[in-house]
């Protein structure tokens, strides 16, 4: 099925609205699962993270960081003679979202036997989905399932002004062809510190507005201050505890004008509102089903929406608010396909935690990293996460710099780390990072908090000498072990 076809009706097993990662991925298990399956998307195949999210921005964001890591290495950083090349990074950006073309994402359909429906997708009732396409409007019915996969949109929140100086989200961010001169950022969350990042390494002169006394508030605090200390280092002007209250612009080509809420006067070419997120669920046709339009969608441990009867309708990615982040999303989306699949099949699906039906992990074993400069990974809780779940813990922290490995990697090496253990149980319940290169170091942190491994038997885990990883030793040294 193309946007060209002229049909009005089709049937399928399973409908998933929305062709990111997750509806892909929803896809592509049950099409394994011996279903046939159909993806409505409205705009490209492949969705926010490929185009305006997680891929552009990580593209802009690590010839910044090779560049800071090559100048705190004795050698190397001689050889270092000047900024990165702005042009050279957005070129390269471009490639990794393949200029904004979908054609390799519907070949990739194509060969795993995914039917597309180009359209706005809308709910009809119980297991219909109405398509308003470029050519036709199609009446798409699925025999077993329908998935929501449409997930999020930028909030642009109520201060006077804002919405008519035309701002920045993570769209124009992550797009954006030329760099401006003067950016403003309202927002210390992950997207609101990597694109401060981002656009200082590419030659802006950023101003970060956080209207919290910290950044990044869902990790511990230690992080943010070291993300902090980052970008302030590469000139970013970080001002804590401030906040807009009105905006404007003179015209199309006059500075944005920020009036702050201690009485100062902020001037920018361009302003970012990286603020938050709210579902994308006003414009699908929830009222059908008795849902409200622009709410969040409350599902099971199986992604299946709580409040349907008849238990066809899923919700699966950012849109059910569990994890905002692509990969939980891509997780949901493999537990959501083969539920769908295994009762398709009429098996008796029992989702317990950890097995194949159950999106167990996102209750207390989601792993993130923040590609600032240095780097921030966590995984699992924080310790006032864990004290507040009623579990009796400690926390084990050690300077990564300590670490023989890390020496190596960069001279005068800056970072921290922390573990969060269940002193009952002797296993960890969350881990920390904040430093050069640790997105690539918590994963062993996730496996541990995964798989619930008792600090008795990590001892065995001989990390490697002399890496970073070593920092696991010290870390279970620190502990007592």
């Amino acid at each position: 099925m193309t946007q060209t076809d002229t049909q009005n009706s089709a049937e399928h097993d399973v409908i998933v609205i929305g062709g990111g990662p997750t509806g892909e991925n929803v896809a592509d298990r049950v099409v394994r699962g011996g279903l046939t399956a159909v993806i409505v998307e409205a705009e490209l195949v492949g969705g926010e993270c490929s185009y305006w999210a997680c891929m552009p921005s990580k593209a802009l964001l690590r010839p910044i960081a090779a560049l800071a890591e090559a100048a705190h290495v004795e050698g190397s950083r001689q050889a270092v003679t000047g900024k990165v090349d702005a042009a050279a990074v957005l070129e390269r950006r471009n490639s990794f979202t393949h200029n904004w073309a979908d054609d390799s994402q519907v070949q990739w359909l194509a060969g795993a036997h995914i039917d597309l429906c180009r359209g706005h997708g809308r709910l009809a009732g119980e297991r219909t989905v109405v398509v308003d396409g470029p050519d036709t409007t199609m009446l798409l019915t699925a025999r077993h399932a329908v998935v929501v996969a449409t997930g999020t949109k930028a909030v642009i929140p109520p201060i006077p002004g804002l919405a008519e100086v035309r701002p920045w989200t993570s769209r124009e961010a992550t797009s954006a062809r030329t760099v401006p001169g003067r950016l403003a950022v309202l927002g210390g969350g992950v997207v609101g510190c990597e694109m401060a990042t981002a656009w200082a390494g590419l030659g802006s002169k950023v101003t970060l507005l956080v209207r919290e006394s910290r950044v990044l508030p869902r990790v511990e605090a230690f992080a943010g201050e070291l993300a902090v200390s980052g970008m302030t280092s590469a000139g970013v002007d970080v001002r804590l505890g401030r906040s807009a209250v009105e905006v404007h612009r003179a015209g199309p080509d006059a500075p944005v004008v920020l009036s702050l809420d201690d009485g100062s006067i902020l001037e920018a070419d361009e302003v970012l509102v990286a603020v938050g997120r709210s579902p994308a669920t006003s414009d699908i046709g929830l009222e059908s089903v008795g849902l409200t339009p622009g709410d969040w969608l409350d599902v099971d441990d199986t992604l299946q929406v709580a409040s349907i009867d008849g238990g066809w309708l899923y919700a699966a990615g950012d849109v059910n608010h569990r994890a905002l982040l692509t990969h939980m999303g891509k997780y949901q989306a493999r537990v959501c396909g083969d539920v769908i699949a295994a009762r398709a099949r009429g098996e008796n699906v029992q989702p317990g935690p950890w097995t194949p039906f159950a999106a167990t992990a996102d209750h207390a074993a989601v792993p993130q990293v923040v590609f600032t400069t240095p780097e921030v990974a966590a995984v699992g809780r924080t310790e006032q996460e864990a004290r507040d779940a009623g579990i009796r813990v400690r926390t084990v922290d050690y300077d990564i710099g300590n670490v023989a490995g890390a020496s190596l990697y960069a001279d005068g090496y800056q970072g921290h780390a922390r573990i969060v253990v269940d002193e009952d149980r002797r296993v960890i319940v969350g881990m920390t990072l904040a430093g050069p290169a640790v997105g690539e170091m918590i994963h062993a942190g996730t496996i541990a908090v995964v798989g619930e491994v008792p600090i008795d038997r990590l001892w065995h885990a001989v990390p490697s000498y002399p890496t970073i990883g070593e920092l696991w030793l010290r870390l279970l040294e620190t502990y007592g072990l």
